[in-house]
């Protein structure tokens, strides 16, 4: 599913795998929501014990450091609220959730996004990352797909602009709040997963609208590229990583996966996705998705590591391997989970998607991680 800026040649052969896998995903999800993750939250929002951004606003003055969001710093921006919130991009009203911490920044940015047939408030109540995030002074982004639509648009797939939209969020946000833009972050579930590792590469599309107004209509004007592509500093994947290849020269990123060893939907040693699925079999098999761990090696290779992974036992029915020594201070992490299904380690249980890895945190781990990454 690589939709990346690269060779030519591997581009297009990516490009194809990615487009092909997409609409087999989106079209088995038809007859039921077997990557939904969790319950449907009882709330309607994923917001901390915090205030609103007025004590952002409050923050530095004059012309803040380089790699600071200088709107945003300075005041004056767009007013920002915890909660739902919408944006009209690419003529689509578009739906997200918005966490936000407390005190003046700058603050990291991290995106949480939802696996296939799932949305923003599944998402925010099951990798709990909106409401721990904030605590430790992240903004987090929850945005759902666009109404109608199961899964993600990967760059450079057919279907909505999610990678501008995504980057139309992320410029609102660097506007109405002090943002470290060297510290920018994804994580996300199975397809939520892909489309974060997509987001590592930059990619050769211009969004072609800015944001403005309380509600994030978009209006006239145009923007440089995608301004979440090609810019993160680290991207977490959980039950995901073997959705997307790699790109060519990506820039240092740190780097994290889960993926647990009885996952039948996005299967660890690779081979046809939704395993146990008789409505999607036939579909699926037109799909055919690389070992786990041939994947992470796949992502060490380019991003300059070591060839010879660490590993390790950091819990009792978890494996670290782990590259280190990467271009750029990045590094590549995977967690493999023996025994755990289509599931995010830690979380509430959601039997049907298998069992659920109670050794390990992702939730902290992901963010330890970040608090430790340094501006990209």
């Amino acid at each position: 599913m690589g939709t990346e800026r690269g060779g030519r040649t591997g581009q297009h052969r990516t490009l194809l795998c990615g487009a092909l896998l997409c609409g087999v995903l989106l079209a088995a999800g038809c007859t039921g929501h077997d990557d939904r993750p969790a319950p449907r939250s009882s709330s309607p929002t994923a917001s901390p014990a915090s205030p609103t951004l007025s004590a952002e606003r409050d923050g530095r003055t004059g012309s803040p450091d380089r790699g600071v969001s200088a709107a945003g710093c300075a005041g004056g921006g767009p007013a920002l609220r915890e909660g739902r919130g919408t944006i009209r991009y690419g003529g689509l009203e578009r739906v997200y959730l918005l966490a936000l911490p407390r005190g003046r920044g700058p603050h990291p940015v991290l995106f949480d996004l939802h696996g296939l047939g799932s949305n923003a408030a599944d998402q925010a109540a099951y990798s709990r990352l909106p409401r721990r995030g904030a605590e430790r002074g992240y903004i987090v982004i929850t945005p759902q797909a666009a109404q109608g639509r199961l899964g993600w648009t990967l760059p450079h797939a057919y279907g909505p602009d999610d990678t501008g939209f995504l980057g139309a969020l992320l410029e609102r946000v660097e506007r109405g709040a002090c943002v470290d833009r060297g510290r920018v972050f994804a994580a996300g579930m199975s397809f939520g997963a892909g489309m974060s590792t997509a987001l590592i590469c930059a990619t050769d599309r211009s969004t072609g609208s800015t944001t403005s107004g309380a509600t994030g209509s978009t209006t006239g004007g145009s923007t440089t590229g995608d301004p979440v592509a090609g810019r993160l500093a680290g991207v977490a994947a959980v039950a995901g990583l073997n959705i997307v290849p790699p790109c060519e020269n990506p820039a240092p990123v740190t780097l994290l996966a889960f993926h647990g060893t009885a996952d039948t939907i996005v299967p660890y040693r690779g081979g046809h996705p939704f395993q146990n699925s008789h409505r999607r079999r036939a579909l699926a098999r037109l799909v055919t998705l690389p070992p786990v761990e041939q994947s992470a090696r796949a992502w060490a290779k380019a991003l300059g590591c070591g060839a010879q992974d660490d590993v390790s036992a950091p819990a009792g029915t978890v494996r670290l391997d782990r590259w280190t020594g990467c271009r750029g201070g990045a590094s590549v992490r995977l967690y493999t989970l023996r025994g755990a299904g289509h599931t995010w380690p830690g979380a509430i249980g959601v039997p049907r998607l298998g069992p659920t890895g109670r050794d390990l945190d992702a939730t902290e781990v992901i963010l330890d991680a970040f608090d430790a990454t340094p501006p990209r």
